[in-house]
């Protein structure tokens, strides 16, 4: 009989891993939490400051909705024009690069971390997430670490994305796959 290795949490060990001072990362907690996930903040240009104080990349005519999270904005750059809707998740243990003119429609999650379930100490594993111009990511859709996003590709609503997904493209499931080319008129 085959003896199977388990799981043992015991041993998880992420020191390694280290996105920012401690001190840094406690002040964007109360942050995260006072001017971005609490509804009552619409302002977007109070959000885009605060993200510019703590690093972020942000361009002009962005737009961040109420209820957005943003694990670490020392890892996010978006470029002109972008939108974040509603309860947007940005959970960047690694870098997230958002495009111009890319929209997250609300609830979408774009996670940058995940555990290595083949090891017995589950690893944390970490992989940067892309958005190239134009992207339309549907609300609550997935993208997971290493993805992605070609120039004007869709991932339609609820759709979980991974890989590299192709330019003027629309993509569907979970997991996504290609269902027809984009036409922009």
């Amino acid at each position: 009989m085959e003896q199977h290795k388990t799981t043992d949490l015991s041993k998880y060990n992420n020191s390694w891993y280290n996105p920012g001072g401690a001190i840094k990362r406690l002040v964007w907690y109360f942050i995260n939490v006072l001017f971005f996930i609490n509804p009552l903040n619409p302002s977007s240009a109070i959000k885009k400051i605060l993200l510019k104080l703590f690093g972020a990349k942000i361009g002009k005519g962005v737009t961040i909705k109420p209820g957005v999270n943003i694990k670490y904005p020392w890892k996010l750059s978006i470029d002109d024009h972008s939108w974040i809707g509603e309860n947007v998740w940005i959970d960047n243990l690694d870098q997230v690069t958002i495009g111009k003119n890319c929209c997250l429609s609300q609830g979408a999650l774009l996670l940058c971390g995940n555990h290595n379930y083949k090891k017995e100490t589950f690893d944390l594993m970490t992989g940067t997430i892309t958005l190239e111009d134009g992207v339309w990511v549907g609300a609550k859709s997935m993208l997971t670490p290493g993805t992605v996003c070609k120039t004007h590709s869709v991932i339609s609503v609820q759709s979980v994305a991974s890989g590299e997904l192709e330019a003027f493209s629309i993509y569907r499931g979970n997991p996504c796959m290609k269902i027809k080319s984009r036409i922009i008129q």
